[in-house]
């Protein structure tokens, strides 16, 4: 196996949609971070580094894969129903946590903040049992990626 990381995201822009200015960076930085330091294993694929467009097609999560050079490695699709939970609950967490940091005690903040962690990782492990036996990614990587689906989600105002 050689070289099995992502090394380029895109987002479709005509099925995820632009969003306003700040979402825009929280998507821009998710990328960064992911591409920053991640394994990223395609079944049945031994060369990489890869290049991975995601889109939101019929409510589904859209993973089309290509080698670093363009050529097509696979697509896979995968139903957003069992993420949407957990991505709400995610992001009352976020809000919580926000409110939270303008006024509440350090002590009341550190277990927000802790919950809001547990929420993520949980996203992060079913992010990983959905990927099983098609991609491949470590705990990390799946964390960065559920970052990045969740603000997919966001619109901003």
């Amino acid at each position: 196996m050689t070289d099995q990381r992502l090394v380029a995201v895109e987002l479709d822009q005509l099925t995820i949609g632009k969003a306003d200015e700040a979402v825009e960076h929280e998507r821009r930085v998710a990328i960064a971070d992911l591409l920053d330091s991640n394994t990223f294993v395609p079944a049945d694929s031994e060369a990489g580094p890869y290049a991975l467009r995601l889109a939101i097609e019929d409510q589904r999560l859209v993973f089309d894969i290509k080698r670093e050079n363009g050529d097509p490695v696979r697509m896979f699709v995968f139903s957003l129903g069992p993420l949407r939970r957990i991505i709400k609950d995610y992001f009352l967490m976020c809000e919580s946590y926000y409110a939270a940091v303008r006024n509440a005690p350090l002590g009341q903040i550190e277990a927000i903040d802790m919950g809001r962690r547990g929420v993520h990782n949980e996203g992060s492990e079913l992010l990983r049992e959905r990927l099983h036996g098609k991609i491949e990614v470590d705990f990390d990587t799946a964390r960065r990626l559920f970052t990045l689906i969740c603000a997919l989600h966001r619109r901003g105002a």
